[in-house]
């Protein structure tokens, strides 16, 4: 890309100066990155250079063309409204400067992937000290920071699920360190009663601070009222090389023009977490077998040269004879919707 731009990375900012260090790793990242390109970072409270400062640091080193991008997780509040309100006033008051705002890291497989390898080394070290305990029992927390938006709420959720399907818990459930429900305390206090040996509780949060101490100190206060249950707390996502790579991401988004839709998430298409052998298959529909029934003439015209066609064939045989191996077919739980008789 031979454009010529600067980069902005806009956080929250934190009274936690772990959390301020952790932030500008992810701008000297960057600046690594892109390094023919002037970077600077900065936060909306609570912490300095604010981010008019950094706009300034760059516009004073000659650059006319920002790439300003949210160093969030979800859009919520601050990403949706506080930071382009901050961004736009800038932009009025220096009419040669052209600043275009990037989205959030989101739901992305990069950030699955990080997540997954935090709960996996959290795991390992568990296995060493007390030995393995299966997958199957044991049980994942995944915690969010919560907002007062359902649409980033949701989306920890979703992160939860993959990260549940991904590496094959036996339960998971989704809690909030603040905002919306379930907080942690309560989460845990229900999640004791499911009878799992061991629960893990894991931060999907990028940086340190007061609520990752208050979720490992709620995390403790349950575990002293449970000693039969193993409590394992995992690490943060922090500064994961995959974390580095989608901020990365969205800068390069920003001059492409993209704005991708959901399809990043499609299993056939990237490595998902747990489902890495399914990237490339052909997208068929498994359906195929009753297309065109019902059209009058049994549908077997849209067929023909499928060896199981509506007509006369015997159907005792399994359908999904041609799906690809679930990874978790062997889940306690389920995944079967309806087991056969005799099963």
């Amino acid at each position: 890309m031979s454009e010529d731009f600067g980069i902005m990375v806009c956080g929250h900012g934190s009274r936690d100066e772990g959390a301020v260090r952790e932030f500008a790793v992810v701008a000297e990242a960057l600046r690594a990155k892109f390094a023919d390109k002037e970077v600077e970072h900065g936060f909306l409270e609570f912490a300095t250079p604010i981010i008019r400062d950094g706009l300034d640091k760059l516009v004073a080193r000659g650059v006319k063309r920002i790439y300003a991008v949210p160093g969030m997780l979800f859009a919520a509040g601050h990403a949706k409204n506080d930071i382009p309100s901050v961004l736009n006033t800038y932009a009025a008051q220096n009419p040669g400067v052209e600043i275009i705002y990037g989205r959030e890291l989101g739901i992305d497989l990069k950030m699955i992937r990080a997540a997954g390898d935090r709960v996996l080394q959290a795991l390992a070290a568990a296995d060493a000290e007390h030995g393995e305990v299966p997958r199957h029992e044991t049980m994942l927390v995944t915690v969010g920071r919560g907002a007062s938006d359902p649409d980033a709420n949701s989306n920890v959720s979703k992160v939860a699920r993959m990260l549940w399907e991904g590496l094959g818990f036996g339960w998971g459930e989704t809690a909030y360190s603040g905002v919306t429900f379930p907080l942690v305390q309560p989460a845990l206090e229900h999640a004791v009663k499911l009878g799992y040996r061991r629960i893990v509780i894991f931060p999907y949060f990028l940086f340190t601070g007061i609520l990752i101490k208050r979720i490992y100190d709620h995390t403790d206060m349950v575990a002293a009222q449970h000693p039969e249950i193993q409590f394992v707390k995992a690490p943060y996502l922090n500064d994961h090389p995959q974390v580095l790579e989608t901020f990365a991401d969205r800068v390069l988004e920003i001059g492409e023009g993209t704005n991708l839709m959901n399809c990043q998430m499609c299993k056939y298409r990237e490595q998902v977490l747990g489902f890495e052998s399914e990237v490339g298959l052909a997208q068929e529909s498994h359906h195929h077998h009753v297309e065109g029934i019902g059209t009058g003439d049994g549908g077997h015209h849209h067929h023909d040269h499928d060896h199981d066609n509506a007509h006369g064939h015997d159907h005792s045989h399994d359908h999904d004879h041609s799906h690809h191996p679930y990874p978790h077919a062997d889940h306690p739980l389920g995944p079967r919707t309806l087991p056969a008789e005799g099963d």
